[in-house]
């Protein structure tokens, strides 16, 4: 991969300096306002950072792969500028794949074919390109596409795994801004085979009062959840501040685009509490019926159930994975297991993995993100697993559900910005309701469907039932 050599020289007399070891120095600490030169601006005058690169020998002719008689997958995406909320009742200028943060996931078995399409409206105040880490092409495929234009490519899903997509921005320039403001997604590729059983080692006492080990197994079908972690870096006015990510002094820390998304609502704090405003949470800022698909949801399991979670860092700082009070029972990456029953795991800018748990326990259980500053801004992800409430009585009594169930999920369903699409070895999860960063428009598409529930629908109707 070859820059042309007027950006290297621009980007290497201001970036690296006469050593290529002081950005490892003051990487950190960078103050574009004291540079010599405008990096950005001469990048502009060139027409940006144009990848100048061999064609790649994978085959990459939409016609030819549609009639090579493998399975073929449709992605169809939007570049949209939208203003969305952010914490304490304020809004900021994000920029989005179809009108959410994250975009739309994508979920492929190895070996398919993925047809890229990316339109570009007319209203659209910038161009914007779509950068995918699953596919093994020439980047110039990434190329931005203009306002009113379509751009449209091809390319065979050869690796399994996790893996990003992101704005590539305008020939790179702004990458950062387009990416920072909400332009990423994730494409989950299933192994051709199907994923493995897992196994979970524990102990037990043999009948001579011996400990030993006792191996459990579990089949491959799981109960999948996504978590995307990014940061924000805003001014007062909710625009992008370049000047704070060059610093990495980020204003917020998001799970799938929200602070706070996956903590408590008014809808819990009536069940725990029996008041909708006795917070259960030490924040829950997303806590009412106003805020609609913004409110806060919880992530329900049961006990002795296989769950995997599709984890990926799409911002600029570290993410130190770790889930208080359980062990991440297996690690993958790529398609290939790193760790077992590990208590914390790191994921670099552009990382991700796969995690297999089994939640033995009931409780409440915070998936976040082992950097303090991370976990005061927003990356706190709240799993309930089983009946640790005592609701069951409760709920059957009042008649919101006709017997016991094995997690909460039956009775308020999963929040859809954290269940990915279903892929070979995927659970069901018994109802999902409508969560997330997006429009009011894809919210409405989402209630229409009746594949959804609208909880600040049902929340009234089910508090009159508590409460009567």
């Amino acid at each position: 991969m070859l820059f042309t050599i007027t950006a290297v020289a621009v980007m290497g007399a201001a970036l690296f300096g006469s050593t290529y070891t002081q950005t490892q120095i003051s990487g950190q600490s960078l103050d574009v306002s004291e540079m010599d030169v405008s990096v950005m601006d001469q990048i502009r005058q060139m027409g940006g950072l144009q990848l100048v690169m061999p064609e790649a020998f994978a085959e990459t002719d939409c016609g030819v792969l549609e009639s090579s008689g493998r399975t073929v997958h449709d992605f169809y995406l939007t570049g949209v500028s939208v203003e969305l909320p952010i914490m304490g009742g304020k809004t900021y200028n994000a920029m989005t794949f179809s009108e959410q943060v994250p975009g739309p996931t994508l979920r492929v078995t190895q070996g398919d074919v993925v047809k890229m399409t990316l339109h570009i409206p007319d209203y659209e105040v910038t161009g914007h390109g779509n950068d995918m880490h699953a596919s093994q092409m020439s980047a110039s495929y990434f190329e931005s596409v203009n306002p009113g234009e379509t751009s449209q490519y091809c390319y065979i899903a050869e690796s399994a795994g996790i893996f990003k997509y992101h704005c590539s921005g305008v020939k790179l320039i702004g990458m950062d801004q387009h990416v920072l403001s909400g332009m990423y997604g994730i494409a989950i590729v299933d192994p051709i085979n199907g994923y493995k059983k897992l196994m979970v080692e524990k102990t037990k006492i043999n009948p001579a009062g011996k400990v030993s080990l006792d191996r459990q197994f579990y089949d491959a079908d799981a109960l999948e959840f996504q978590l995307q972690y990014n940061q924000l870096y805003l001014t007062p006015e909710g625009n992008y501040d370049a000047g704070a990510m060059f610093k990495h002094q980020n204003t917020a820390t998001v799970v799938n685009g929200m602070q706070f998304g996956y903590v408590p609502n008014m809808a819990h704090n009536l069940l725990v509490k029996g008041d909708t405003n006795k917070n259960i949470f030490v924040a829950q800022p997303w806590n009412g019926l106003e805020h609609k698909q913004y409110q806060s949801q919880l992530l329900f399991v049961e006990n002795d159930q296989h769950v995997r979670l599709f984890v990926e860092n799409q911002g600029n700082e570290p993410v130190f994975f770790h889930i208080v009070g359980e062990i991440l029972d297996r690690v993958t990456q790529g398609n290939r297991v790193q760790s077992a029953a590990t208590e914390t795991w790191l994921l670099g800018g552009s990382q991700g993995m796969i995690v297999d748990l089994v939640f033995d326990e009931p409780g409440a259980y915070a998936a976040v993100n082992h950097d303090y500053a991370a976990i005061y801004t927003g990356a706190a992800t709240v799993f309930v697993a089983g009946d640790p409430f005592g609701l069951n009585p409760v709920l059957v009594e009042k008649g919101v559900i006709p017997e016991p169930v094995p997690s909460y999920a039956y009775a308020l369903g999963n929040p859809s910005s954290a269940v990915p699409p279903m892929g070979m070895n995927s659970i069901a999860h018994p109802a999902i309701n409508i969560h997330g960063l997006m429009t009011d428009d894809v919210a409405s598409e989402m209630q229409a469907s009746g594949d959804y529930v609208a909880l600040w629908e049902v929340i009234p109707v089910v508090a009159e039932i508590l409460t009567s």
